[in-house]
């Protein structure tokens, strides 16, 4: 199937759908960091397109006649990580890519947030658009520490076939998941260097020590070292010491399942919220690997 990223990012949903044999012709984005690290990796061409004013030239995406689209529009005015506050302008963005995939009319788009979405107007909105248009949609919040990724991450996926039947691919994404979440140790196994480390606590009543042998807790857009004025939570792995440490960047974004060889660039800033933003690889690869299951089973 040959189809289109919208809000590609850094490129994990377009990563792992093509490893699932899925033919990316083109990706979109707005965001010049993400823009850049996506060209180093990908051979296909991504647009740098503000895609809130899709409607004013409809005919860039029409030019490939997609039959899939896939894409994450921006989160964090849903995110708990972010302000919760739907109406900030981001939001609206997922109402565009509901627009632009009514107006092309795939056979499959797949859309990814955060698993709060579920509870905003815009989720309602965008819902109403797909299904008016005669989208059938099974939606879905995944446990990728139980989708081969090595995270405790929770993301929310719309999948939407047209003129199918709402809920019909629920099956697929249930039958295929892990009985125990994928610990760090699991995927790497040892090629840290180290049994335990730290990620930056959202505030000081949450631990911020870690150890390979559970799931990562969510990779985030920040990563700081550990501050002097840390002091141990009853729930940290392990009592603070000078062996622990914050993950690098590249380390994040092995748990975010990118491959060694994925090129990263931009300040570190910038890179850090790009691997933060991204869908894990594995995830990506996990929802596409159901979509062929349930399309292998209807031809």
């Amino acid at each position: 199937m040959k189809g289109l990223d919208l809000f590609a990012g850094c490129g994990g949903l377009s990563l792992g759908f093509q490893n699932l044999g899925f033919e990316i012709l083109a990706a979109y984005d707005n965001w010049q960091p993400a823009l850049e690290i996506y060209r180093q990796n990908f051979k296909h061409k991504i647009y740098d397109f503000n895609l809130e004013r899709w409607h004013e030239n409809l005919d860039l995406f029409r030019q490939f006649n997609p039959n899939f689209i896939v894409g994450g529009p921006p989160c964090q005015d849903f995110s708990s990580a972010g302000k919760r506050n739907e109406n900030l302008g981001n939001g609206n963005l997922t109402i565009a890519f509901a627009k632009i995939v009514v107006s092309l009319l795939p056979q499959i788009f797949v859309m990814e947030n955060v698993a709060g979405f579920q509870k905003t107007e815009k989720y309602q909105i965008s819902k109403n658009i797909f299904q008016n248009a005669g989208y059938g949609i099974s939606e879905k919040i995944l446990d990728a520490s139980l989708c081969n990724v090595p995270q405790k991450r929770k993301s929310f996926f719309w999948i939407g076939i047209y003129r199918g039947k709402d809920a019909e691919l629920i099956p697929y994404l249930e039958a295929n998941l892990a009985q125990k979440s994928m610990t760090v140790r699991d995927y790497l196994q040892d090629r840290l260097g180290i049994q335990y480390y730290y990620r930056h606590p959202r505030s000081y009543q949450r631990r911020g020590i870690f150890s390979i042998d559970e799931p990562s807790p969510t990779i985030r857009g920040v990563n700081r070292p550990i501050p002097k004025t840390y002091k141990n939570h009853p729930g940290d792995a392990a009592l603070l010491s000078s062996e622990i440490r914050a993950l690098t960047t590249k380390e994040r974004s092995y748990i975010q399942t990118f491959p060694e060889d994925f090129i990263l660039t931009g300040s570190k800033t910038d890179r850090e919220q790009a691997i933060g933003n991204a869908v894990p690889v594995k995830l990506a690869e996990y929802v596409a690997k159901c979509i062929l299951e349930y399309w292998q089973s209807r031809n």
